[in-house]
């Protein structure tokens, strides 16, 4: 006997990854409820905020269908577009490569994410923070208990869902940044060696200042604090600081599995980053539609939310491994001195490096 909810799903965090979920759900007639500790979806801004076009998102991860209708991203949520990309040795070497992306207003971003969502009639409840979690329930700190037959945990590195029912561990890697005032170029930077041990540091020039920040392996760090890496990192650049912001990005890949009984996870909840580049905005907003279309099967006919596993590694499964195999290599590496990592990073090796950061086979050979 069928029991009755609240909700067909409870969605737990209304970033991309959620709202995201959260619309295509709705857009089938699942009845959703997206929940929120932050009392403004979007902020405080908490990522580099460069993602690819559609254009290149179509190069990058050819198996994902119907990308015009996935990534939907108004014209004022986009602080500037670049071209090209530029890989920065320790020693200021420079490797440049074609690349179509999109600096975003990420706050403006995320809102119109949520806009979304509840045009297609995914309700939110903001200002809530998750006491606790069970199979179809979820508790917030009010006291108010609300009901789902699926509860999807998409609140990042640090989510409830994945808290209390996964043991799995991830590689978090802290991030810090800031945005800038002053004119950088049209050109994205990524920095490897020493100044970001075990991770990379940025510059994406927005259409006033430029988004600068850093994430590190604390294993990498030699006792050296993030805070002293970003700021010697951060400081090379000229500029009043507008905004100071922090994060994690779980960087080992995605878990094992996303789906125990009724419960899901997506997004950095479910390790939904590329860890040989950081990308996790358009790859966690792939991840939702799944989940959030997977829901909706599962309310609607009865499929089983395992099918979200399935058509995750057929639309991302060979990124995804390929990002994994670049991110070990790159961490052995990115032990290297220096000196050394500035003689690998050359004309001969430009296409090997660029293969890596993109996600494909570095060598064409494994």
């Amino acid at each position: 006997m069928a029991r009755d909810f609240d909700y067909d799903v409870i969605v737990i965090g209304g970033g991309p990854a959620g709202s995201t979920a959260a619309r295509y759900a709705a857009q089938a007639g699942v009845k959703v409820l997206v929940i929120d500790a932050r009392a403004s979806i979007g902020t405080p801004l908490q990522c580099g905020e460069l993602v690819p076009t559609n254009d290149e998102m179509r190069r990058l991860c050819p198996d994902v269908p119907d990308m015009d209708d996935l990534f939907q991203t108004p014209e004022h949520a986009i602080s500037r577009t670049c071209e090209t990309m530029n890989i920065i040795t320790p020693s200021g070497k420079s490797l440049s490569y074609d690349f179509e992306g999109l600096i975003l207003n990420r706050v403006a971003h995320d809102e119109a994410l949520v806009e979304m969502a509840k045009n297609a009639g995914a309700q939110y409840l903001t200002d809530s923070y998750v006491e606790d979690v069970n199979e179809h329930s979820v508790k917030i700190r009010s006291g108010k208990t609300y009901t789902a037959s699926v509860i999807l945990g998409a609140g990042g590195h640090n989510d409830p869902v994945r808290r209390k029912f996964w043991a799995e561990k991830s590689v978090n890697i802290p991030v810090k940044f800031e945005l800038k005032g002053g004119s950088y170029g049209d050109a994205v930077e990524l920095h490897f060696g020493s100044m970001a041990p075990g991770g990379y540091a940025w510059m994406f020039p927005k259409n006033e200042g430029a988004n600068i920040g850093l994430g590190i392996q604390k294993s990498f760090a030699k006792g050296k604090s993030l805070n002293k890496y970003s700021k010697d990192f951060i400081d090379k650049y000229p500029g009043e600081t507008t905004f100071k912001g922090a994060g994690s990005l779980p960087m080992s890949g995605t878990i094992k599995k996303f789906v125990k009984g009724n419960l899901m996870l997506v997004g950095d909840s479910a390790g939904m980053v590329l860890p040989s580049n950081g990308a996790g905005i358009t790859i966690a907003m792939v991840g939702g539609r799944i989940a959030g279309q997977t829901v909706a099967n599962y309310i609607q006919h009865g499929e089983p939310l395992t099918n979200y596993e399935r058509e995750w590694k057929k639309q991302m499964g060979k990124v995804m491994k390929n990002s994994k195999r670049s991110f070990k290599i790159g961490s052995i590496m990115f032990r290297m001195p220096d000196k050394l990592l500035d003689l690998f990073f050359n004309r001969l090796t430009k296409g090997i490096v660029w293969r890596a950061v993109t996600c494909r086979r570095m060598f064409w050979i494994f």
